[in-house]
């Protein structure tokens, strides 16, 4: 049996350079080689897009720019990807897992456009891994903000995030020409994204495949890599010291990580089982004992005879690594209380308990001052009480008698008063009493409903989970999951469709009465 595999296939693993830094890193790539590997260019200078040697190019924000550039505008950059989103959608759409995006932060098309098309490649589904470099300190403050911003926006548009800072390589490499230097970090890119394609791509005595990668990377947040080759004596320890101490990150401490993908290749001499575990045992004892480490083996023509290299990724970390940038901390403010005044502390005494020497008793004389002349006190003047209550006759005489002429009255109308109710502080209502202990009743049944009820939607929860609780809740029918009894049920098969029918009929003395007839021709079995 042949079978006629498909060719000229697009390869699974795609790199995309997006901006002047990552265009760069980019050629630099397609230049070295890498197996497995396609790779997609894009850009907003049209004139940087004609000089790169890689097939696929897309032009953002033709209309937009008109192939001059984003100005060093993250916003211009950002509205030209969304203006080609559905080319670069076109082009991950077919056969594609797993997708590079590198680009350099700072600047217009690369902090702008970058987090764009990392977001819609991981809305795909596709795993994003993002590659960035953090710029040179003198190439000002400006670029170094806007960095941080696109950076903010990267992280939460990947799945993994490599962040390069390109002073770190000024430390290691020293004093170069700008050219150079540019060119290195173009290196470390390559070497970033080389090591976790071949990874997949090239097929190892054991291997790591796409789904192990996916394991680690999947939704994992910033992560440390590292790659270091050794020959010779202690190659293999050379070589996970070198990785581990490796320029690809700022920060190259990976203890605390949940998942290790370590990747050993050879030349010609084949790694020794001493050796593998040299290595194993290096990365396990820095990443902590709670680390899943994943690893796999394999020959590599491109390495010496008695070379060895070693590829560590790690992530899963609870903490956030160092990426070069200090996160902003909420603002403190201290308030001042009143000034604190000293209070006066009696002197603490030598000996509290000791007895103080036998003294002689004396007089004591006190000094009293002399006595001032008293004030005259003045009788006290009566008080003369009246009583208000106190009743007298009244004398006739002040009654004054007048004729009042009459006027017309106008009808007084009774006003309703008020029904006046009277309460006892002393003695408590039944009926208060009854009505508290009912809302008391009634809270306690409410809450011993939602209780249950929050009770079944857990275990709902915990079933729709696991496969198992899935497919019990599909097999199972809903009235047996409720508890619900069907009684003196009829079988399917049985029929509720009568065989007798109505018809007239004439009795003995000729009246006539509906009566039932069992031969009718459309029901009956038999109509033979």
């Amino acid at each position: 049996m042949e079978f006629d595999m498909p060719k000229n296939q697009s390869s699974i693993i795609k790199v995309i350079g997006v901006g002047g830094g990552g265009s760069n890193a980019v050629n630099h790539m397609y230049e070295a080689g890498i197996k497995g590997v396609d790779f997609i260019v894009c850009n907003t200078d049209s004139q940087a897009l004609d000089i790169s040697p890689v097939p696929i190019k897309v032009q953002l924000g033709q209309s937009l720019t008109e192939g001059r550039g984003a100005g060093s505008i993250p916003d211009v950059g950002r509205n030209a990807a969304i203006e080609n989103l559905d080319d670069i959608q076109e082009i991950l759409s077919h056969n594609t897992h797993m997708v590079f995006v590198t680009a350099g932060m700072g600047g217009g098309t690369g902090t702008g456009a970058a987090p764009v098309i990392a977001k819609a490649a991981k809305d795909l589904g596709i795993l994003t891994v993002g590659i960035v470099t953090i710029p040179f300190t003198f190439e000002g403050k400006k670029r170094m903000l806007q960095a941080e911003e696109g950076l903010r926006e990267m992280r939460a548009s990947v799945d993994t995030l490599l962040v390069i800072t390109n002073d770190k390589l000024r430390e290691i490499y020293g004093n170069l020409s700008l050219k150079n230097a540019f060119s290195q970090a173009d290196g470390v890119l390559s070497v970033a994204a080389k090591g976790i394609a071949e990874i997949i791509s090239v097929t190892g005595a054991i291997n790591v495949d796409m789904n192990d990668v996916n394991t680690v990377m999947k939704d994992s947040g910033v992560a440390i890599m590292g790659q270091g080759t050794a020959r010779e004596e202690n190659r293999a320890l050379k070589a996970a010291k070198e990785a581990l101490e490796s320029p690809l990150l700022n920060d190259n401490n990976i203890e605390g990580a949940k998942y290790i993908l370590l990747n050993i290749t050879y030349g010609e001499n084949e790694i020794m089982m001493d050796e593998i575990s040299d290595i194993t045992d290096y990365i396990q004892q820095a990443a902590g004992s709670t680390a899943d480490v994943i690893w796999g083996h394999g020959n590599d023509d491109s390495l010496a005879e008695d070379e060895v290299s070693v590829t560590i990724i790690a992530t899963g970390f609870k903490i956030t690594p160092d990426t070069g940038f200090e996160m902003d901390e909420p603002v403190r403010h201290i308030l001042t209380t009143d000034e604190k005044k000293d209070t006066p502390v009696a002197k603490q005494m030598d000996d509290p308990m000791g007895s103080s020497d036998d003294v002689e008793p004396y007089l004591k004389e006190v000094k009293t001052s002399e006595s001032e002349p008293m004030m005259e006190e003045k009788p006290a003047e009566e008080v003369q009480k009246f009583n208000l209550f106190e009743d007298e006759p009244i004398e006739e005489s002040q009654n004054e008698e007048k004729e009042v002429e009459e006027t017309p009255t106008v009808e007084s109308v009774e006003e309703p008063q008020e029904e006046k109710k009277y309460y006892t502080l002393d003695e408590s209502t039944n009926e208060e009493e009854e009505e508290n202990l009912g809302n008391r009743v009634n809270a306690e049944v409410v809450n011993q409903v939602n209780r249950e009820r929050l009770r079944n939607l857990r275990e709902m929860a915990d079933r729709l989970k696991t496969p198992e609780g899935l497919t019990q809740l599909e097999k199972e029918p809903a009235y047996k999951r409720r508890n619900v009894r069907l009684d003196n049920i009829p079988h399917s098969s049985d029929s509720e469709v009568s065989k007798y029918t109505l018809a007239p009929e004439e009795d003995e003395d000729g009246n006539k009465r509906s009566g039932l007839r069992p031969n009718n021709p459309f029901l009956h079995d038999n109509v033979d």
